[in-house]
């Protein structure tokens, strides 16, 4: 048992490095920066250039805090072309038009000459601007440096040299219009011989060249083990790595995935564990009496009944059971929303207290999480154990004498559980995903309520932890159950049987 276990477990290694690939793909590819969704500032009126600074600032720290100043994985294929530091420019667009730049014109050194130009531009006109904005006499400056900028920040983000060329040639006019700052039109021409230069030793055919550049440290290391020791967590400033549970910061609340998910975890887990319960409790002796009584009343009264359940919608019955027992103009016996009374449960309060405080507020939603389950594994279990007594091994048990109730329970009850246990191995990923619908219903602040919530607001750490959570909990289902087929079934072997 214990080495068919350990192989199972091993098995699932590449399936596990796989599906970390697959999330960590997807949170590096969503769309937008997660730097715009942490840090924003207002635009317009005099405290602009202070906020911009302050963001600026704060972005820097959340970059830093999110590992986005690394290269993206240990190694990267490129051309001759690209530079090994490409992954330091942290605007998307910015590093967009870089590879196409480096694409048409090859010579890394002149573009990146370029682009720092523009920079150094920028950095130029945002302190004429302040220095502007400390005159109380508006000059007539302001206007053609706002322009400027406006032109300049465009550049960054321009790759056809004809549009370039166009874009340098305005600026110049209006840095020729700007007398008070005559260190603006030195940079504009700056910019402009870098950008001849960059048209003059063109290299294009550098970017067929292939080459592979290697990295240690990298944000898919980090985010796996960490920003400390890989194998121990030590020395962890700002990520702990998802081996040990941390997943980032979400970008709604600023706040750990982990805290944010685990504050609503356990509402889903446990109305998901209790209606799992309860279902396999009533719903296994239920098919194996009507499997075993076939036609008879039980088993078409049974089976009436179960079809009817299984057809009502959830969203139907749960409205039912508010409308008649949290309604004071009916039966006002449970409570209608909520997990726990409004003010809250008193500290101190034992624990069989809070058991009694929580009890009728978990009494119709686990209702509507049980009685689909219910009927569905009923029926299930029917047709297995109707499968099951058909077989040799019961015809066998029969013809020596043994009572039909030994006959069912302890011949064919085993083998008619594989098909249950299949069901059982998806209990560990639906304890994840909760339910949207019931928990909106009753207003309980589970998983269904948050991922809806993450996926309305793309806050795509959270998604991306719940499906890596999921991917884990649906193979550790697939291991117990595993596990449950070699008990319920001696057919089922731990050992390679050698011929």
């Amino acid at each position: 048992m214990g080495k068919y276990i350990l192989k199972r477990i091993l098995f699932f290694i590449p399936t596990l490095v796989v599906i970390s690939l697959l999330a960590f793909i997807i949170s590096i590819q969503a769309p937008g920066d997660p730097l715009d969704r942490l840090v924003s500032v207002s635009t317009g009126g005099d405290e602009q250039s202070a906020q911009s600074i302050t963001a600026a600032r704060e972005k820097d720290r959340w970059r830093k805090k999110l590992g986005l100043d690394l290269p993206v994985f240990y190694f990267s294929v490129t051309n001759a072309a690209t530079p090994d530091t490409l992954y330091r420019y942290y605007d998307r667009r910015e590093q967009e038009t870089l590879k196409r730049l480096i694409h048409t014109y090859g010579d890394w050194k002149e573009i990146d000459a370029y682009n720092k130009s523009l920079h150094r531009l920028s950095d130029l006109l945002n302190l004429c601007s302040a220095e502007l904005r400390k005159d109380t006499v508006i000059s007539d400056a302001a206007d053609k440096i706002q322009k400027c900028k406006n032109v300049a920040a465009a550049m960054l983000y321009l790759y056809e040299p004809e549009r370039i060329q166009a874009q340098l040639d305005t600026l110049m006019q209006y840095a020729g219009e700007i007398s008070a700052f005559p260190e603006i039109k030195n940079t504009v021409r700056t910019s402009h011989d870098a950008f001849g230069q960059l048209l003059e030793n063109k290299s294009s055919w550098l970017s067929y060249i292939p080459v592979i550049h290697f990295y240690g440290y990298n944000q898919y290391h980090r985010w796996i083990f960490g920003d400390g020791n890989w194998l121990t967590g030590k020395g962890s400033t700002h990520c702990r790595g998802i081996l040990r549970g941390d997943f980032g910061y979400s970008y709604e609340t600023k706040l750990p995935v982990s805290s944010v998910i685990g504050e609503r975890i356990r509402w889903s887990l446990l109305f998901t564990l209790i209606s799992i319960i309860l279902a396999y409790i009533i719903s296994i002796p239920v098919g194996i009496r009507a499997a075993a009584k076939k036609d008879s009343l039980f088993d078409r009264t049974s089976s009436v009944i179960l079809f009817i359940l299984y057809s009502m919608p959830s969203f139907w019955v749960a409205t039912l059971l508010l409308m008649t027992f949290s309604n004071p103009d009916m039966l006002h016996w449970f409570p209608a929303s909520g997990v726990q009374p409004v003010t809250g449960i008193p500290e101190g309060t034992s624990f069989f207290a809070r058991i009694r405080m929580h009890l009728p507020y978990m009494v119709l939603p686990t209702i509507c999480y049980t009685y689909a389950q219910l009927a569905f594994l009923s029926r299930l279990t029917r047709v297995s154990t109707l499968d099951a007594i058909t077989q040799d091994f019961v015809r066998t048990a029969r013809a020596k004498g043994l009572s039909e109730k030994a006959v069912i329970y302890k011949h064919a009850f085993r083998n008619a559980l594989l098909p249950v246990i299949t069901v059982f191995a998806n209990v560990f990923p639906l304890a994840i995903g909760g339910s949207v619908i019931l928990e909106t219903i009753f207003t309980i602040p589970g998983m269904g309520q948050q991922i809806f919530q993450a996926i309305t607001t793309k806050d795509y750490p959270v998604i991306i932890d719940v499906f890596t959570l999921t991917g884990v909990l649906t193979l550790i289902g697939y291991l117990f159950a595993d596990i449950l087929y070699a008990w319920a079934d001696p057919r089922i072997s731990f050992h390679t049987k050698r011929g």
